[in-house]
């Protein structure tokens, strides 16, 4: 697979629902974004606040972006605040460096990535990963 198509990023959409309703979790929006950093497929679901997708997108955005799942960014933000600020401002705030943010891979090739928010970020990440390996991929959260 060269891309991330409309359909696979359907099926990553579904499962990570799937997966947050079978863990009775909060409401959750799920983004689904291209390697270009594109919305390919997004969704909230009845009852989120009002800045889930945003915070979702930063997450699925801040993984592409710095090239490693928003667990690994979290962790750099602990150990280089100064420089996950700096790339922050560089990206005009929309990195959301917690867990959640996972990169999808095809092997070796990097397809896009999965943001979730609305529970814990824990959670967000098992949504996202769910999503990604129903659909035959690799999840690659940090």
């Amino acid at each position: 697979m060269a891309e991330l198509t409309l359909d696979v990023a359907r099926k990553i959409l579904d499962a990570a629902l799937a997966k947050a309703v079978e863990k009775k979790l909060k409401p959750l929006v799920i983004t689904v974004l291209d390697v270009r950093g594109c919305v390919k497929a997004s969704a909230a679901q009845d009852g989120t606040s009002l800045m889930r997708g945003e915070i979702a997108h930063g997450k699925a955005y801040g993984a592409l972006a710095m090239g490693m799942g928003s667990r690994a960014l979290f962790q750099r933000a602990q150990e280089q605040a100064y420089f996950v600020s700096a790339a922050n401002t560089l990206a005009q705030g929309r990195l959301v460096p917690v867990p959640g943010g996972v990169l999808i891979q095809d092997g070796g090739v990097l397809l896009g990535a999965v943001g979730v928010s609305g529970d814990t970020s824990d959670n967000d990440e098992i949504c996202a990963i769910a999503g990604i390996e129903a659909a035959g991929l690799k999840a690659n959260p940090g």
